[in-house]
């Protein structure tokens, strides 16, 4: 098993170097280019949209834009958030943060036309929501049932079952390296609080999300500007290093892998990793909104990529930079090197809280995999009776497994299957690509109007649709 390990480790690096990121990479630049620079002209309704958008679900029982933003933002943001943007910083340098920014308003693009096109091509489902993702539109988009399917399965693997035995392994292993608890009883209050979460179903996730992940996310946010604060006379100095390691200007600071190559490649991979653009991740969630037009659902979903690295991210960033706990080359890493600024700034007394956080983090993500795992199983099983409770036992198991065991193995397995999820999404995006253009220019001929697919002048073609009609189902009409 080592050595399979090790094979898939070196395979991963390869495959995410040599065809992923510079896939991703070239999808973000083509997006930007054909949506005339969406991100940055319509960053302002991002805003407007997401703030009127917490009652947009049908009276009955529709999932809200924001609950469907939320759920995409608690998967979004987790532990990457925190250990990751250091560990890029420890190999990449401080120019990695600036890579880390490139890709996020790149990423930004590629989130609106994925989240667009799950809105487009949903389905009405049988307990009053949508159902909708790339596994949808690949099959309604692109008439591939098959691909779909394939996409649906790697899905489930990684984000029902690798992903959650992650997560739940960091919450376990940080809590019994700060308290001493033994990791099987943190495991067992991890695995209970997660069944309780997904029992309804995504509607319980939804509801859980859109108080957790904003509140956790503000907090952490609120912690950075205090560091911040009290560190003012480093931001000159954080923001000058960022920006000269990030072109290999100050070689002090410039990545322990290879200068300017380590700040870009440390820096998009750990991009891509958290803000999850282009990954086939977050529409799953994005496609049960009730909306009045897929665009808005998508300018949401972009706006969840700015939050995510743009914003805590670059929390995580400035905590590190300003508060003096880095130095080229040093031991810490991760999860542990934002604790210690924190402490450094803060106080000791922070650890326990820092602690607490990471595990909120980590929990969040837990519920929000959930999400798009019922997803992908409702595409492969059309709603059975029975399969939803077969999922949320399993991802219960897994939660409390991952909490126990080491997990090297499975880690390197996700990144594997990972990859794959993401080519196939984003073949079907680039092709696809033309709806989401044509959904965004109706979005800006009327923004306050629905969209109605039949006889509609900007589309590329028909769309077969039982949603985006003149008199639509109950659900999609508020």
């Amino acid at each position: 098993m080592e050595t399979i390990t090790n094979w898939l480790d070196g395979f991963n690096g390869q495959i995410y170097s040599w065809i992923l990121i510079p896939v991703l990479l070239g999808a973000g630049v083509w997006f930007t280019v054909a949506t005339r620079g969406m991100q940055f002209r319509l960053i302002g309704r991002m805003f407007s949209v997401l703030g009127g958008s917490r009652h947009s679900a049908d009276k009955d029982g529709g999932i809200s834009s924001f609950q469907a933003f939320a759920i995409g933002l608690a998967s979004r943001v987790g532990t990457g958030n925190i250990a990751g943007v250091a560990i890029a910083i420890t190999l990449g340098g401080p120019g990695a943060v600036f890579w880390m920014w490139v890709v996020a308003l790149l990423g930004m693009a590629t989130a609106f036309i994925e989240a667009t096109l799950a809105q487009i091509f949903k389905m009405p489902w049988g307990d009053g929501t949508f159902r909708g993702g790339p596994a949808f539109y690949i099959w309604r988009g692109l008439k591939s049932w098959k691909w779909g399917a394939v996409f649906a399965v790697v899905l489930l693997f990684t984000y029902g079952i690798a992903f959650q035995m992650v997560q739940a392994n960091t919450i376990a292993t940080t809590v019994q390296s700060t308290f001493g608890v033994d990791t099987w009883i943190t495991a067992l209050i991890i695995a209970a609080l997660t069944g309780a979460a997904i029992i309804g179903g995504i509607r319980s996730v939804a509801k859980v999300s859109e108080v957790l992940a904003p509140a956790m996310a503000l907090i952490y946010v609120l912690i950075a500007l205090v560091v911040i604060a009290l560190n003012l006379d480093q931001i000159g100095f954080v923001f000058s290093e960022i920006i000269q390691s990030a072109f290999g200007l100050n070689e002090a600071f410039a990545g322990t892998a290879g200068g300017i190559t380590a700040a870009i490649m440390n820096g998009v991979k750990r991009g891509l990793y958290s803000n999850e653009a282009g990954m086939g991740s977050a529409p799953n969630a994005a496609s049960t909104a009730t909306t009045i037009h897929p665009a808005r659902q998508g300018l949401i979903q972009s706006f969840g990529v700015f939050v995510d690295t743009m914003i805590v991210c670059s929390a995580t960033a400035f905590i590190v930079l300003s508060s003096g706990v880095y130095t080229p080359g040093q031991d810490l890493e991760g999860a542990t090197l934002t604790q210690s600024g924190v402490a450094a700034a803060l106080g000791d007394w922070m650890a326990p809280v820092m602690v607490v956080l990471i595990s909120v983090f980590a929990f969040s993500t837990l519920i929000g995999n959930y999400a798009y795992a019922e997803v992908n199983l409702d595409y492969l099983t059309k709603d059975r009776p029975g399969s939803d409770l077969t999922l949320k036992i399993v991802v219960v198991i897994a939660t409390f497994v991952g909490g126990i065991a080491k997990l090297s193995s499975v880690w390197v397995l996700a990144d594997t299957s990972m990859f794959f999820m993401a080519i196939i999404n984003l073949v079907a995006i680039i092709l696809l690509g033309k709806w989401a253009f044509a959904a965004l220019r109706d979005y800006e001929a009327n923004p306050e109007g629905r969209f109605v697919a039949v006889g509609n002048d900007h589309l590329p073609g028909v769309l077969d649709t039982e949603i985006w009609v003149a008199d639509p189902p109950k659900a999609a009409v508020r």
